[in-house]
């Protein structure tokens, strides 16, 4: 078998458990090359000869692993996304196991699932893809507040944030979504292809990223405590109750949607802020993404 890893120097805790599943994974023949980067080096410039090899494996959070498997998107090179993050959403979404021996018994079942993959472009033209969601407003607060306290409190980083901002941003919103309108007012707005979240909490009923369509939820109060009965519904799915949704998220599907703010909000797309607000654009690139996967994460998706 033949591997590219490419190891974010920056993700997560810096454990070193990419080594592990290296170790483990080497066999008679084998060939394993490492490309790291700190963040200094591109990593689209590690992928020129990605095709030669039988599997890319992205070791690093959500954002690097998602800007990895946007560059490679529609290519049918089968990706695994190594949990060497903070939150490590993607991996969960994929019920993949996160010790390295587990996640080498997995590459060498060699299971492959296609999955949708997002795409946001903004008006100047910038594009960027995103594998679980994207979003404007109170979750890229959460986002960017959370960055500083990631490599000593882990995911509670995310938590923490979310307390410190009872009050964020109120804006107005203009939704077009598959050429319909809606107007509606809120704190934020998620963009969902995968939607669990930190602490196995999923965001809206049910997980469904391989549809060729997004959830898209607008957070409809005008303060963080108007979003505890959302919480605790989504807390309520996890024992398989299903409650319905508060007033306080407004749920739609579609393929494509424009989101504009009044005022402007800051974007983030799999936990990276992007250096611009609304408005912007997301799309469904249906089934453009191909990931190593666990048997339960075929029971559970096809």
């Amino acid at each position: 078998m033949k591997l590219l890893v490419l190891n974010n120097l920056s993700s997560g805790l810096g454990d070193g458990a990419i080594f592990d599943y290296i170790r483990t994974m080497l066999e008679d023949g084998d060939e394993v090359v490492i490309r790291a980067s700190d963040g200094t080096t591109d990593m689209r410039t590690f992928l020129h000869d990605a095709e030669r090899f039988d599997a890319v494996v992205t070791a690093g959070g959500d954002g690097s692993s998602s800007s990895i498997v946007y560059l490679l998107r529609d290519t049918g090179i089968p990706i695994l996304p190594f949990p060497a993050g903070t939150a490590n959403l993607l991996s969960a979404n994929l019920e993949s196991p996160e010790e390295p021996h587990a996640l080498v018994a997995m590459t060498r079942d060699f299971q492959t699932m296609d999955f949708d993959l997002g795409e946001i472009e903004f008006p100047d033209g910038v594009k960027h893809g995103f594998t679980i969601m994207a979003g404007a407003g109170y979750d890229a607060k959460i986002m960017k507040d959370a960055e500083p306290g990631k490599k000593i409190f882990g995911p509670m980083a995310y938590f923490t944030s979310a307390v410190a901002n009872p009050m964020p941003q109120f804006s107005t919103f203009k939704l077009e979504i598959d050429g319909k309108t809606i107007e509606s007012s809120g704190v934020g707005v998620l963009i969902i292809n995968f939607s669990r979240i930190q602490f196995d909490i999923t965001v809206v009923h049910e997980n469904r990223p391989r549809d060729g369509a997004f959830d898209i939820v607008v957070l409809n109060t005008k303060d963080a405590f108007g979003l505890i009965p959302a919480l605790f519904t989504a807390l309520l799915d996890r024992s398989g109750d299903f409650p319905a949704r508060p007033d306080a998220l407004e749920v739609y599907r579609g393929s494509n949607v424009r989101v504009e703010a009044d005022p402007p909000l800051q974007v983030q797309f799999d936990g990276e802020l992007a250096d611009r607000t609304t408005p912007f654009t997301a799309r469904v690139l249906p089934e453009a993404a191909r990931y190593i996967v666990s048997k339960e994460c075929i029971k559970h998706f096809s």
